[in-house]
């Protein structure tokens, strides 16, 4: 009852950004055993047995926010267990021929577990021999009781339409599953699978930190808010974050925007930057900070207001952009779990700039449950 009204907030977006820490928290901290300053992953909600981790081929399906979880699920777990891993818009799997088979793994993610293409794309790859692992926030929802195992997020309510903590607590469930992976695949070393989870127990108060200096963020927001256009740059996992951030700004403030990989930038979308437009550049892949900032240069030569999101202490891009905003470091794969909060507040301040509801934009609902 208490998680479902405002307390005190002005709007359920912003109460549901700043729940991040604690929802990681919750997603998090039960599933990790540590004795003897060893760390383990503890799946209580799940086993998976020799035939689950020897698996050739990973296949992600979702649609929306869930998607861009599933795009970072791609990288995770190729980076971490070396599995060839596909994945799909729900809608687009359902509709085609897809290859499948007995031995894959099919993750399939959905906040709220009822989403009509997820669901079809599911019940199509279990009908040819896939295995299903689901990630939800909702117990006793469609996509949990249809599938083989169920993966919850435990991030709690979430009121507002556009999905915030849903996300960060989804991609929180798929590193957690890309180290198990690795680890049991004897990929990686005790004691690395250790950092890695000593790594994943920072990212809490790193998002936390974050929060403390929103200020930044609104301040940003407040002398531009009124581009016509917001284009959205990364690589990598960058990349990842880009499309989300993208999507959480089309959103709830109406405001055109798209997101690409920084190596498109020639590729076509370079003919619309103008003195119109905010380019926001992700900046957490440290050796393609060069790659990068070349990327930046090209939209500020051509009259772009520019943003970049990296870590402290990184100065490389104080002086070929409009402005920094720095975020905790963390090893580079795990930075999506930091770098969308400052995109999201800069979502929700575009939109309260605006003087729209960003809690309820129009046209959109919290769970699409048909066509």
């Amino acid at each position: 009852m208490e998680s479902a009204e405002k307390g005190g907030y002005p709007h359920f977006m912003l109460k549901e950004i700043d729940e991040q820490p604690k929802a990681l928290t919750d997603t998090l901290r039960p599933r990790i055993k540590i004795n003897n300053n060893k760390s383990s992953i503890d799946f209580d909600d799940i086993k998976l047995d020799k035939s689950w981790v020897r698996s050739k081929r990973i296949v992600i399906t979702a649609c929306g926010t869930a998607y861009h979880a599933a795009v970072i699920g791609k990288y995770a777990f190729e980076h971490f267990a070396r599995i060839h891993t596909e994945v799909d818009i729900a809608s687009e799997y359902r509709y085609r021929n897809p290859i499948c088979d007995k031995d894959d793994i099919f993750i399939v993610i959905s906040q709220s577990g009822e989403t009509a293409d997820t669901l079809a794309a599911m019940r199509l790859a279990k009908k040819n021999g896939a295995r299903i692992l689901a990630i939800t926030n909702t117990v006793g929802s469609t996509l949990s009781r249809e599938a083989d195992l169920v993966l919850y997020t435990r991030a709690g309510p979430e009121i507002a339409v556009a999905s915030t903590k849903a996300f960060t607590t989804q991609m929180m469930c798929i590193y957690l599953l890309a180290i198990q992976f690795a680890y049991l695949r004897s990929l990686i070393t005790e004691d690395v699978y250790t950092q890695y989870i000593n790594d994943l127990l920072l990212i809490p108060d790193d998002v936390q930190k974050v929060l403390d200096e929103k200020e930044v963020v609104q301040k940003f927001a407040a002398g531009n808010f009124n581009k016509t256009k917001v284009f959205y740059m990364g690589r990598l996992f960058d990349y990842a974050v880009s499309m989300e951030s993208a999507l959480k700004l089309k959103e709830i403030s109406y405001t055109h925007s798209e997101a690409f990989a920084a190596g498109e930038l020639k590729h076509g979308t370079i003919a619309l930057v103008d003195d119109t437009t905010l380019v926001v550049a992700f900046a957490a892949q440290q050796k393609l900070f060069d790659k990068i900032a070349s990327n930046i240069r090209e939209v500020t030569s051509r009259g772009a207001a520019a943003l970049v999101i990296t870590y402290n202490g990184v100065t490389r891009f104080d002086d070929i952009c409009s402005e920094v905003i720095h975020v905790p470091q963390t090893p580079d794969v795990f930075s999506p779990l930091v770098s969308i909060v400052p995109a999201q507040l800069f979502a929700y301040y575009c939109s309260i700039q605006r003087g729209i509801d960003p809690d309820k934009p129009r046209n959109l609902a919290k769970s699409v449950t048909v066509e």
